[in-house]
């Protein structure tokens, strides 16, 4: 079982998809995370493949090691055994959230104090302040990264601070997926993923009468299947795309 799970990432290069299950309280740093490998025919290959955690939520592969959003600091682990090997505390980090990586260095945004980090070759450094709500991240192929926060969709420049807004309909969204360089997934947590594209957004899935969440999506292209987890449902559900 996959206990309050809040995020999900596809790994192409294994075939595997990983789960960051918070077990408890979602910014109480308590030792109960854990990460899950599931199969993405939905299969459990291993429900406590990391653990030692606290609260962990978004997640980014670079150089054979997962990196974790956990509460205040990034924690890495490897990739080909599922310990542990480094912990990066960020100094005022309240509420780490997502987690993004342009191919060399890390992006963590922090939902609570507004802020949006840096780790670059064991660095840490705020590239984005008074950015209320920020949560998801996302980087497209050129290392170009994207901002979901409580004022929308944005394209940010990291090297000179210039936010540019895609759009401002879908504020406080959880998950943000490229699918290309003109659309975008994006998921609100109260249980709403959203289609934008060229700007518009079309809202594809709301699941607020269930009580389903809808955290964290990844996405996995050869089969076009949107992964939602659905945090207090303890659950990865996931939904062909067709747009």
């Amino acid at each position: 079982m996959l206990t309050t799970v809040e995020s999900t990432l596809y790994d192409q290069s294994g075939n595997i998809i990983y789960t960051s299950n918070i077990e408890g309280d979602a910014s109480k740093k308590d030792g109960k995370g854990s990460i899950a490998t599931i199969k993405p025919d939905g299969t459990i290959i291993n429900a406590r493949w990391a653990t030692g955690l606290n609260a962990p939520k978004g997640m980014a592969l670079l150089g054979g090691k997962l990196y974790v959003a956990d509460v205040d600091e990034v924690v890495v682990i490897n990739q080909n055994d599922g310990k542990i090997a480094q912990h990066y505390p960020v100094k005022g980090a309240a509420f780490l959230n997502d987690v993004a990586t342009d191919g060399s260095k890390i992006y963590v945004s922090d939902t609570k104090t507004g802020n949006v980090y840096m780790l670059d070759n064991g660095n840490v450094s705020t590239i984005a302040e008074g950015r209320d709500g920020v949560n998801g991240l996302a980087c497209d192929k050129s290392g170009q990264l994207y901002i979901l926060d409580g004022k929308g969709l944005s394209k940010y420049t990291v090297s000179s601070k210039q936010n540019q807004f895609i759009n401002q309909v879908v504020t406080g969204g959880d998950g943000l997926v490229i699918l290309d360089d003109s659309t975008y997934l994006a998921s609100r947590w109260q249980g709403e993923i959203y289609l934008i594209k060229n700007g518009k957004e079309q809202q594809l899935l709301d699941t607020k009468a269930d009580s389903s969440n809808t955290a964290d999506i990844d996405y996995i292209p050869s089969e076009k299947l949107v992964l939602v987890p659905t945090f207090l449902k303890n659950k990865v559900v996931a939904y062909k795309l067709s747009y």
